[in-house]
């Protein structure tokens, strides 16, 4: 720690505070992000489908991380998205730069989510099928 640098104690307002900022922010996402309703749409139809298919406890963990990576990914490239548009409103090929790999992030994890949804439901649904 550097001279003058103090520790901050533990303060319960600024916990709540920083609990409703990051609610604020999930509301920002609901309500102005088409991509963050999608997801959550999504998402949501997986529910069901683990639900109906009854998928384990270790398939549940899987689907739910993969599913949070999809909306952390989202809200990072919107963060980064937001704050690049208030730096420059000119097209500038670094900030198009940032946006494109934060992009790709959010592709790359809903790739990810895709796959371990194949992987996890398509077994399942063949032998529904088969058994009818």
């Amino acid at each position: 720690m550097e001279n003058g640098d103090k520790i901050k104690k533990f303060n319960l307002m600024d916990r709540i505070n920083s609990i409703h900022n990051a609610l604020s922010g999930i509301v920002v996402m609901i309500k102005s992000e088409h991509n963050f309703r999608i997801h959550l749409f999504v998402f949501l139809l997986v529910i069901v489908a683990g639900i109906l298919l009854r998928i384990s406890t270790a398939e549940w963990l899987v689907i739910i991380f993969v599913a949070g990576l999809v909306l952390v990914a989202e809200c990072l490239n919107t963060a980064i998205e937001y704050l690049s548009d208030v730096i420059s409103s000119e097209r500038h090929i670094k900030i198009k730069k940032a946006k494109d790999v934060a992009a790709a992030g959010v592709l790359i994890s809903a790739i990810i989510s895709v796959v371990t949804g194949i992987l996890i439901f398509i077994p399942r649904i063949i032998r529904l099928i088969a058994s009818s």
